[in-house]
């Protein structure tokens, strides 16, 4: 559960330069988007099926599963990697079960920290589409009931399109939120180099390395470019879709 550090060895033998990244950074980069994309995929059909649960939904105990949800934008990360360890490690409750009947094991790989990225981003995923779904005018979708289209049918047609920017805000906050993880990949998977070494974790290890400041400010300048992409695409796409929405009304 402690980090890998990296060695002098293996910071290069002559440094790049400022805007040149080191094979240990782009390996940290590839990862990050790989850990990222693998997270927003295995948590999408989730993350709706949890919006319309809560926005829709009728039933007690809602406000329960609600705050269970968005309990990790509150826990320490650190708490919430704890969890994953205990109940995902390969003697977890559920890890000794996967690797016995699957052979799939969860902790310090590169699926654990997806799973760990999935976990912190799940919330911002849902109340995006939660609040996206509850601004649906419901008048719509009886309207096309009444003129003999199934709940599928308005579910595609209908609720799908006009709840599109909430997702497609909801997907990149997830991702964006996905490749800056720490505390829970960090205790849940380890810092691996090439494994689970994301960019969070290889801008930590270049930290307690000497001479590795000009990388660590290379990494943490990627980090904030990344996100403020993320999240200025997040806020094109979803004013593009709000007013083709518009048009279409």
């Amino acid at each position: 559960m402690t980090s890998s550090p990296i060695s002098n060895a293996a910071l290069p033998a002559s440094p790049p330069t400022l805007l040149e990244l080191s094979p240990i950074e782009i390996e940290a980069l590839r990862l990050s988007l790989r850990v990222g994309t693998a997270s927003v995929l295995a948590s999408l059909p989730l993350g709706l099926a949890a919006a319309f649960l809560l926005a829709r939904g009728r039933f007690p105990g809602k406000l329960l599963i609600d705050g269970i949800i968005h309990l990790p934008l509150v826990l320490p990360p650190v708490a919430v990697g704890f969890a994953l360890l205990v109940l995902f490690g390969r003697h977890g409750v559920l890890g000794a079960f996967l690797y016995d009947r699957f052979g799939i094991s969860l902790a310090f790989n590169w699926k654990g920290a997806a799973l760990a990225s999935a976990v912190m981003g799940f919330p911002l995923m849902v109340r995006a589409m939660r609040l996206s779904l509850e601004l649906v005018d419901r008048r719509l979708e009886q309207a096309a009931r009444t003129l003999g289209a199934g709940r599928s049918r308005v579910f595609l047609t209908i609720t799908l399109p006009l709840m599109a920017p909430g997702i497609l805000t909801g997907i990149i906050l997830a991702f964006a939120r996905s490749i800056s993880e720490f505390g829970a990949t960090i205790t849940f998977v380890s810092n691996i180099p090439g494994e689970t070494s994301t960019l969070p974790l290889a801008l930590y290890t270049l930290t307690q390395v000497p001479g590795g400041e000009a990388a660590a400010w290379r990494l943490a300048a990627l980090s904030v470019a990344l996100a403020l992409a993320a999240l200025t695409v997040s806020e094109l796409l979803a004013r593009r879709l709000g007013r083709r929405l518009q048009g279409l009304a």
